[in-house]
């Protein structure tokens, strides 16, 4: 059995489920889809992408993530079931979860990974940056079981695969202790998420201080997208982690990814490349990130993208929208 398991019902689970159903098929075994949630709300949702099997595990105390609880539960299900490979998104949940859940089994975990497959023998094959993002690492556990990996969201595609014999069976759940004392701080968010953005507007140190990269918003809030950054801006504190895409960030594959002011670096490429169109800016025509750009524009950063600021903002005004 394959199990992919997360606390939410959303674009990742649709991406591990639809890669896991190739998977399963290969490897002729049963795919299994683990909620853990205080809602079964839209679960049928799931059925339209091939599981055999949904298991529900429904308890208030799943309403926001805590170790123990989803801990506590999702070894209970994995002794129950035996599955051979477990998966999870790269999530907060899945990179806290998956790590304990792998050690309380006592076998190992693969994160952040960029590819699966399955040999002929069963056995999951990881795929993932390594040194920095200059090689790609394919992980085998010949022996342990289960398997365990996390998956960084968006590098699979969606693909539907209806089933009309799914099995949805909810799991009694008991009284669920925890030590953990839970303070929530909600983040300061502007425009779109960035992992649901269909457009970025992406910045790099090439728009030369802080205080320029207040346009790259503008012009997010006017094609309603979000905003993205390099490693290095982050580095110089001119915006959060939240907005670093790359190795050490966020992987994202929006419809257009607009590159300003970056230069190309692998572990950067690693979070965006499968980006459906790629715009790069860039006053460097040799810098990397035009090899992989789809249009290359040799010019100043800020001030390309002042100019469609100013003529986007125009527009608006003609339209009255």
């Amino acid at each position: 059995m394959i199990l992919v398991l997360n606390n939410k019902i959303d674009h990742s689970s649709f991406e591990l489920l639809s890669k896991a159903r190739k998977l399963a098929d290969k490897a002729s075994m049963k795919l299994a889809f683990l909620l853990m949630s205080n809602s079964k709300k839209d679960v049928q949702q799931l059925a339209r992408f091939g599981p055999d099997m949904v298991i529900l595990a429904v308890h208030e105390k799943f309403n926001r993530f805590s170790l123990d609880p989803f801990l506590s539960t999702a070894k209970k299900i994995l002794a129950k079931y035996s599955p051979s490979i477990v998966l999870a998104p790269a999530t907060t949940f899945g990179r806290t979860l998956m790590p304990a859940l792998a050690a309380s089994f006592r076998t190992g975990l693969t994160a952040d990974c960029t590819e699966l497959d399955v040999d002929e023998k069963g056995n999951l094959l990881q795929t993932r940056p390594a040194i920095g993002g200059n090689v790609m690492a394919t992980i085998v556990t010949p022996t342990h079981r289960p398997q365990m990996a996390t998956v960084r969201p968006g590098v699979f595609e969606i693909v539907e695969h209806r089933k009309d014999d799914v099995q949805f069976i909810e799991e009694r759940i008991e009284d669920l202790s925890d030590r953990c004392q839970l303070i929530s701080v909600e983040p300061k968010q502007a425009g779109a998420r960035l992992e649901d953005a269909k457009i970025i507007v992406s910045v790099g140190k090439g728009l030369r201080k802080k205080e320029n990269v207040e346009v790259a918003f503008k012009l997010a809030s006017l094609v309603k997208g979000a905003v993205g950054a390099s490693r290095a801006v982050v580095d110089a504190r001119w915006l959060s982690h939240d907005h670093q895409v790359g190795l050490s960030g966020k992987t994202v594959k929006p419809r257009i990814y607009i590159a300003a002011g970056i230069s190309g670096a692998v572990q950067h490429l690693a979070g965006m490349q499968t980006s459906e169109i790629i715009v790069a800016i860039n006053k460097d025509r040799y810098a990397p990130i035009f090899k992989v750009a789809d249009i290359g524009i040799v010019a100043d950063a800020y001030w390309v993208l002042s100019e469609l600021v100013q003529r986007l903002g125009r527009e608006n005004d003609e339209s009255g929208g």
